[in-house]
């Protein structure tokens, strides 16, 4: 079918359609993680960023392709989830800036809107690798600038990038060894190309869930089994201490209101936003204030004691819609007669149930003189999740291996906590990304500081270094430090047969992990556990920490502590319930 441009409608109908392929394949995409564990969640995260995206873009779908484009840019955003998410709203985020102005793409701007789209993920990225979704991208926008000026059909284009965007994945083992040696292509690239394939198949055929007159449907999500994590604000994670000593009535701006602005749609003519001049406008009778403007959308968090004045305050930019506003006295009320047993708030910027679950804690209202610090921590496991709210943390977010957060999440956590200053504890390399965008969107309005620990040991580290007397720069330096000293290990078991670093591994042996590195695998628990404590275990090494999971066996854990004391007897073993899913044990090992 060709066309020499596209506009909004058929960039809703490409983008939908390649959500879909997505989504059919997402278990595919799981399946491509290089480590044969029971944990890859590529396709789980880039699935959920994705449908956010394509939710948004059901919403708010017009005939201008710029606009389209910052929608889907919008909701991806705010729904991404792990590196692949973050990489994949970071590709459109460019292309949605490039088309910008534009109501139709030719060729020649899809192509440049592509290398735009590129070039601004590689900037998100601080240290960028060849052989992953970023190369994939890479090649394909490359190779399209190029065709683009041989041919002035976008079906054609988008055929030669289809193309290219699969060679360069077939070519990503040849780019990273890790890939080469189990035999697999990368895994957030495969999904990019499920993507390109679904914008392809609406091109050439037309097939999408674009219903008449360009309304855009999206199928129900395909069960996609992330685990038994859910992203979702652990409400006991924030101090009872606090809760009980604070009086009902002591909270101030009690109306926690959230909802959109469509600066399309009525509002005064004469009304030029001006994002400063709103907040303050808004902090008159408010506090927790969130903006996040573009040319259309206006989002708004705040908490206020005039909810009138607010929402009179919205309509001189526009429409207001999607509006939730939830009474904190009363919900306080609830806290302390249901000791806590609430369910958290309903996510409101998003019309469709998903799988997971919007982060939206009862906070808080800030006290006259706001503490120092504030902590956010991601957990997998009650066990784990009281041992950071013994530290001090004051939300604990649900996530980890299997389900990651969104940036979303992260924002609205932030949110939560009367601090003049917040850390952020990812603990897993594939959440520091969603975290620093967090941070990036809120830079003018919260001091925050990503910690990149990459595990669980290494999270509680940092938060065991943190001093609340010292300075910023000084408790960042500690909890730095920290995590540097820390060795971190994992048992598992593996899901397939596979070859590692000359290590035979088959399906449903026991594998041991250090540090990101297999170097144990047998059919016997305990064997392999002491075979990866036997590895990370140095001279001077003075404590060793085992949190055991859901599945792990008392009797192996006993037996485990005993070989320890007996091989190891100067090192110190502390043992904790950490009651975490698909990893029998965690480990850290520290001088």
């Amino acid at each position: 079918m060709s066309k020499r441009s596209i506009n909004g409608t058929d960039f809703t109908a490409m983008v939908l359609t390649g959500a879909e392929k997505l989504q059919q394949h997402a278990e595919h995409v799981n399946s491509l993680n290089v480590f044969p564990v029971p944990d890859g969640d590529t396709g789980t995260n880039m699935n959920l960023t994705m449908t956010a995206g394509a939710n948004e873009l059901k919403r708010n779908n017009t005939a201008s392709v710029g606009q389209c484009a910052g929608v889907l840019s919008k909701g991806l955003l705010m729904g991404a989830r792990g590196n692949s998410g973050v990489i994949l709203s970071q590709l459109f985020r460019g292309f949605s800036r490039y088309a910008a102005q534009l109501d139709e793409l030719n060729t020649q701007q899809f192509a440049a809107a592509l290398q735009n789209g590129v070039d601004t993920a590689y900037k998100a990225v601080v240290k960028p690798v060849e052989g992953t979704i970023l190369t994939v991208a890479k090649e394909a926008a490359r190779h399209a600038v190029y065709f683009a000026r041989r041919t002035n059909d976008v079906t054609e284009l988008m055929t030669e990038v289809l193309s290219k965007a699969k060679e360069a994945l077939a070519n990503t083992p040849e780019l990273l060894p890790v890939l080469k040696q189990v035999g697999v292509v990368d895994s957030g690239g495969q999904g990019l190309v499920y993507i390109y394939e679904g914008f392809h198949q609406h091109l050439t055929s037309g097939i999408t869930g674009i219903a008449a007159q360009g309304q855009a449907t999206i199928p129900a999500p395909i069960a996609v089994t992330p685990g038994p994590i859910k992203p979702e604000l652990n409400l006991a994670s924030v101090q009872t201490s606090a809760q009980s000593q604070l009086s009902t009535e002591d909270i101030e701006f009690l109306y926690d209101m959230e909802f959109f602005i469509n600066r399309q749609l009525g509002g005064s003519a004469r009304a030029i936003f001006d994002e400063d001049v709103f907040r303050k406008a808004l902090s008159v009778n408010g506090d927790s204030i969130i903006v996040i403007s573009d040319d259309e959308t206006i989002k708004v968090h705040v908490h206020s004691k005039a909810p009138g004045e607010v929402l009179n305050l919205a309509l001189l930019y526009g429409e207001i819609t999607q509006i939730h506003i939830l009474n904190m006295r009363e919900q306080h009320r609830d806290l302390l007669t249901a000791g806590m047993d609430i369910a958290p708030m309903p996510d409101v910027f998003a019309d469709i149930p998903k799988e997971e679950v919007s982060i939206q804690a009862p906070a808080v209202p800030p006290a006259d003189d706001l503490a120092p610090y504030g902590f956010i921590a991601v957990s997998s496991g009650a066990g784990i999740a009281d041992i950071f709210k013994s530290l001090g943390v004051d939300v604990v977010l649900a996530g980890g291996q299997t389900m990651n957060p969104s940036t979303e999440d992260f924002v609205n956590a932030i949110s939560s906590i009367s601090a003049k200053h917040v850390y952020i504890l990812p603990n897993n390399s594939n959440i520091v990304l969603a975290a620093q965008q967090a941070k990036e969107l809120l830079a003018d309005e919260r001091e925050i500081t990503v910690i990149p620990s990459k595990s669980i040991p290494q999270g509680i580290s940092a938060a065991f270094a943190f001093q609340e007397d010292d300075a910023v720069d000084s408790n960042t330096s500690n909890m730095l430090e920290a995590i540097a000293q820390v060795k971190s290990g994992q048992v598992t078991h593996a899901v397939r047969d596979t070859l590692y670093d000359e290590l035979e591994i088959k399906s449903g042996q026991f594998i041991g992990i250090s540090n990101s590195k297999i170097v144990a695998a047998a059919d016997d628990l305990l064997a392999t556990s002491q075979a990866l404590l036997t590895n990370m275990l140095e001279n001077g090494d003075e404590i060793v920490t085992i949190l055991s999971g859901e599945d792990a066996q008392e009797e192996v854990t006993e037996a485990l502590s005993e070989w320890i004391s007996s091989v190891y007897p100067n090192v110190e073993v502390e043992i904790h319930e950490g009651g975490q899913p698909i990893y029998y044990y965690l480990f850290s090992v520290e001088p």
